[in-house]
Order: C-alpha cells, then structure tokens, then sequence
C-alpha cells in the first residue's frame, strides 16, 4: 500500500493552523462591555478569549503536540487521537458559536471564569455588550481539529510512519521490479548473480 504522505502533511498543517488560531483567539478581545463599577461609574472594559475560555492556549499547545505525535505513532494510537483530535474540536468550535448566542453577563455573577482586573464580576451582570469576531478564530481552530483528527481516521492505515523508511531489510516487502532487487540486493553487500546459499 502507498503511503499517503499528502494526507499526513494536510492533518499537520491543519493542526498548526489550528494551533495559530486558538492562540489568536485567546489573545483577541471577544467582548466589549460598559460596567457600572460602584464609585466609578460607566467603565468601558474588554475581555479577551482567554478570560470568556482559559483553555484555548492550552488546546492549542495540545494541537501542536498532536503533530510529533501523528509523525511518531501508528495504529490504533494513532486513531485514538484522530478520534480525540476531532471531539475536541467539535465541543470547541460548539462552545465557542455560543458566544454569539447572547451576553454571557446576563446572569448575575459575570458569567466568565476570570473578570477583567478591577471590575467586579458583580458590576458586568446585565451590562450593555458587543460581541466582536473575535470567538470566530476559535470556531475556526475547532473545525480544524475536527477535521485533522477526521482525516486520520480515515486514512490511517495508508499514512506513513515514522522510521518506516528505515525498515530492516527482513521487515520490507521483496520489490517487484527484479532490476530493483538487483541494486537493493547490491546495497546490501551481496551479489545479485549468485542464487541463495546451499542450506548443506
């Protein structure tokens, strides 16, 4: 069977991608908020993707260890990460499209894990918000997840693996093409026009 190196490299790269765009999201304001912070009235604050999901940096270094990781494994490990790889993404970019469902400050308490500093997560209940695209990059690496880790499970058994060039000599198939042989068998240090040794 072929390796199929196109689709390694497509699964890699859509992890990088991936990688870059959970790392842009967390950095990216998601939304604009005017607080009404007792003793200070009106304060217009943003709050980045990694306040709204603490988490994107960290699936996105997860992602980039998703590709040694692709490069080094085979088998069933491998697809176990593929399936991983791709209910990551899916939870991901679902959680992330709730950002545009409505204001996560509606509820009392804030409704994010980390306020921004010297805001009272009390003053962003019900304040008045706008949503930026700033959630759209985090769809966007959770879909690219989803479909690294889609792609490796299909085409799994016909992705190369690491180290698999290298094969031992005993462990490769014979080739088919008799001249092929011929260098392969010079290669290794023995003489193509003899026949095998007499077992006596």
């Amino acid at each position: 069977m072929t390796p199929d190196r196109r689709s390694l490299t497509l699964a890699c790269a859509g992890l990088a991608l991936a990688a870059a765009a959970l790392w842009a999201a967390s950095a990216l304001d998601w939304y604009r908020v005017t607080a009404d912070v007792p003793l200070r009235g009106p304060v217009d604050v943003a709050v980045t993707g990694a306040q709204v999901q603490p988490g994107l940096t960290g699936v996105g270094l997860a992602a980039l260890a998703a590709v040694a990781a692709l490069v080094a494994t085979g088998g069933p490990v491998r697809r176990t990460l593929g399936l991983v790889l791709a209910v990551a993404g899916l939870l991901l970019a679902g959680s992330a499209l709730r950002a545009f469902a409505g204001s996560p400050f509606a509820a009392a308490g804030g409704g994010i894990p980390e306020p921004p500093a010297g805001v009272p997560a009390e003053a962003l209940a019900g304040a008045p918000t706008e949503t930026t695209t700033g959630p759209l990059l985090a769809v966007l690496g959770g879909l690219l997840l989803l479909g690294a880790g889609v792609l490796v499970m299909l085409r799994e058994a016909r992705l190369p693996r690491l180290g698999g060039r290298y094969a031992a000599p005993s462990a490769r198939p014979a080739p088919a093409d008799p001249d092929r042989a011929a260098w392969e068998a010079l290669d290794a240090g023995r003489d193509p026009t003899t026949g095998p040794p007499d077992p006596r």
